[in-house]
């Protein structure tokens, strides 16, 4: 086995010198380079203010010259030197050096000590120029060649007055995988809200194509705003179709990073008509309807999307069938909250009641047609009538109180800002916001909040179909390209055996029917629990007769659930309803 030489490993040193000392350096010339990107606009205020203290005070009979010729000295401090500058001042210092103190070193000494020095020097230089590393491996088209060009501040100033937009200056631009980004400066009257207004000035300056998305935000500190040109996408060249082991929900077109939503969430899902928020679900929807512990309800009246899952989902499709799942889901909700055990937050899924997502398609229908239903219900009096009943006051009571018993609202629409597009009790509930393309700013607030716009949430702004925001208190404003899920990969997926509180659903495979409803727990001393429990209480309570309509208001129940509970109780003769309408407890069930 061969061993090699001193003089290979002094070779495999010196080129590990080498390539250390030319990235250093590659590293400093664009830190250098940056800072007086960004520091010498300030030394050509600062010379303008030392004018404008001249001719205002000729003959220094105030401090306002001094001042501000401290100042252009300071700013001018402030702007390193060019790295090649610095290495020749440098030199110069050692030259100097060597000259004064060589005469006392040996001659052999400082001769090889030279020779040394400059061998290294010429190396690590030789190397810097072959080897040096590239600012970015990225590779910049025609078009982002053209681009950057248009952005450096030279062409910039040259051309920014002529095009409305004097008093902005840009720093040096950088190509990224999202694109091109690029520092404005904003001087005088300039914001970073007037410097968005302007995109078509921009847009003309750089001779960009329309359909280039320009994404405007604030800068990293006052008085800057940044640019973002998106020329390109960090999701580029991944494959977008869902499958099991892609069933992120997207992936981040600035960083490249999948993104996914996790269940237990309250989702608001919004989107202009074509913007692909059904396709965007998807994958959301098989999440909330996989597993034993996962159960998955949607209320969709225009039949089209839950058609798709009702092999694998309860789906009500008729404005009677919502009313009745939101009754059952209501009911189960205080159940679960009425033995949640003491000292815990949340509900703990189970195989026998699981995690329920109740998804909302199109919510301002639903809140339309789902809205005064006649349904029959017994009166006061015991008689049988019709009233007519909404599905928004069990949906507004599922989004207040439902995360406590893993019941989960998710709410769609195509028309935040149209009459109750998203209800103003269940808007506050909303804890994630996924908003897809639409159509004015004022849609884009009302789904991403009324910052969205000065913080860069520009959901108008977007491409259709497939790209999102999504806010959620932790991401940042850069968009996401969603997964797309085919109708016919959701028919094909394994069918499920649907929730429902009031009776078992047969297994799709012909398997034994099951239930999702966990059996009842030992009966308390009433031998009623729940819904019933609580209106059972209501009425010992009182002491006296109590009518029906005011048990609703006093247990914070639905007037349906109310309904029902009296009924259960009237029929097993805990509750006794009198001649007036009145009800009172039976001391003796």
């Amino acid at each position: 086995m061969s061993h090699p030489s001193a003089w290979q490993t002094h070779r495999q040193y010196a080129a590990t010198a080498s390539r250390w000392t030319a990235t250093r350096w590659a590293k400093e010339a664009e830190r250098r380079r940056k800072l007086r990107s960004e520091r010498k606009p300030l030394v050509r205020d600062a010379r303008k203010a030392v004018a404008t203290a001249r001719a205002m005070d000729p003959n220094g009979l105030t401090t306002a010259v001094h001042t501000a010729e401290r100042a252009l000295k300071s700013a001018q401090r402030a702007v390193p030197d060019p790295l090649w500058l610095f290495a020749s001042k440098s030199a110069i210092v050692a030259a100097v050096g060597a000259y004064v103190g060589l005469p006392l070193v040996p001659d052999r000494v400082w001769m090889w000590s030279a020779v040394a020095v400059t061998v290294a020097v010429v190396g690590a230089l030789v190397w810097a120029v072959v080897h040096r590393p590239a600012a970015s491996d990225l590779v910049p088209t025609a078009e982002e060649s053209a681009l950057l060009k248009r952005l450096q501040p030279e062409h910039w100033r040259e051309h920014a007055e002529q095009r409305g937009l004097a008093g902005t200056l840009t720093a040096r631009p950088d190509l990224t995988e999202s694109g091109i980004v690029v520092a404005v400066r904003l001087d005088g009257q300039w914001t970073t809200t007037k410097l968005r207004a302007a995109e078509d000035h921009v847009r003309a300056l750089l001779g960009a194509r329309t359909d280039l998305r320009i994404q405007t935000k604030a800068g990293k500190r006052g008085g800057w705003a940044e640019l973002t040109l998106r020329t390109r996408s960090a999701a580029d060249g991944d494959d977008m179709l869902w499958a099991p082991d892609r069933s992120s929900l997207g992936i981040d077109t600035v960083t490249g990073d999948h993104v996914t939503v996790p269940l237990g969430e309250r989702l608001l899902i919004a989107g202009r008509s074509g913007a692909g928020k059904s396709v965007a679900s998807r994958p959301l929807l098989f999440d909330a309807s996989e597993g034993d512990t996962n159960a998955l309800v949607i209320i969709d009246l225009k039949r089209v999307e839950g058609r798709l899952w009702d092999h694998r989902a309860r789906v009500a499709s008729t404005p009677h069938e919502v009313i009745a799942v939101v009754d059952e889901l209501e009911e189960e909700m205080q159940d679960r909250l009425a033995v949640l055990p003491k000292g815990q937050d949340t509900w703990t899924p189970t195989p026998d009641r699981p995690r329920i997502t109740v998804v909302v398609d199109e919510g301002a229908e639903v809140v339309t047609a789902a809205d005064k239903v006649p349904f029959p219900e017994m009166d006061d009096d015991g008689k049988t009538k019709v009233r007519n009943r909404s599905a928004l006051p069990g949906l507004e009571s599922i989004a207040r109180m439902g995360r406590a018993a893993c019941i989960d609202l998710w709410w769609m629409t195509q028309k935040p800002t149209i009459n109750d597009g998203i209800p103003k009790q269940i808007a506050p509930q909303i804890s994630v916001s996924i908003c897809l393309a639409v159509r004015t700013p004022a849609e884009a607030r009302v789904v991403l909040g009324e910052d969205a716009q000065a913080k860069g949430w520009n959901a108008d702004e977007l491409p259709a179909p497939g790209v999102a925001l999504i806010r959620d208190g932790k991401r940042k404003p850069d968009p996401v390209k969603v997964r797309y899920m085919d109708k016919a990969v959701v028919i094909a997926l394994p069918a499920r055996t649907p929730w429902t509180r009031t009776h078992t659903a047969p297994a799709a495979t012909g398997a034994p029917a099951l239930t999702l409803v966990k059996p009842a727990p030992e009966p308390v001393a009433t031998g009623v629990d729940g819904a019933d429990a609580r209106i059972l209480d209501a009425i010992t309570a009182a002491g006296e007769p109590v009518r029906q309509k005011d048990l609703a208001e006093t247990t914070g129940l639905s007037k349906g659930t109310v309904s029902k509970a009296v009924k259960r109780l009237t029929a097993t003769g805990h509750v006794t309803r009198r001649p007036d309408g009145g009800l009172t407890a039976d001391k003796a069930a």
